[in-house]
């Protein structure tokens, strides 16, 4: 089993800047992949950013450029270092974790591990 436990949101002028934070507790070894999600009132989740063990990441078009995914292994920390915020990246925000076969990526159905997520707010 594995815990998420996000930390960071809240609210922030469009072109402000937000940093993320998910502390994973349990039994980590086995996760291949870490990634973060969001969901926006009226929407449908969907993926943002995605790191592997090895360090390669995946990005969401609408956030390339604005937003870097990042890990501490030794602190089993993962963040999402959020730039130039607009008020369309107002969402919930959930990291997640994967620990099935499955390669870098932002399909949702491949992560079994979900935080409670954090709430950001961006403002114009």
């Amino acid at each position: 089993q594995v815990q998420l436990v996000e930390s960071g949101g809240g609210s922030v002028q469009a072109g402000g800047s937000l940093r993320l934070s998910c502390a994973a507790y349990g039994y980590t070894y086995n996760t291949h992949c870490m990634g973060w999600f969001r969901q926006a009132p009226g929407k449908e989740r969907e993926g943002v950013a995605a790191i592997d063990s090895d360090g390669s990441t995946t990005y969401a078009g609408s956030v390339k450029d604005r937003f870097t995914i990042s890990q501490d292994n030794a602190k089993n920390t993962l963040y999402l270092q959020m730039n130039s915020l607009k008020p369309e990246d107002t969402a919930m925000y959930y990291c997640a974790a994967a620990t099935g076969p499955y390669g870098l990526g932002l399909v949702e159905g491949d992560y079994n591990y979900w935080g409670q997520g954090t709430q950001v707010t961006v403002s114009s």
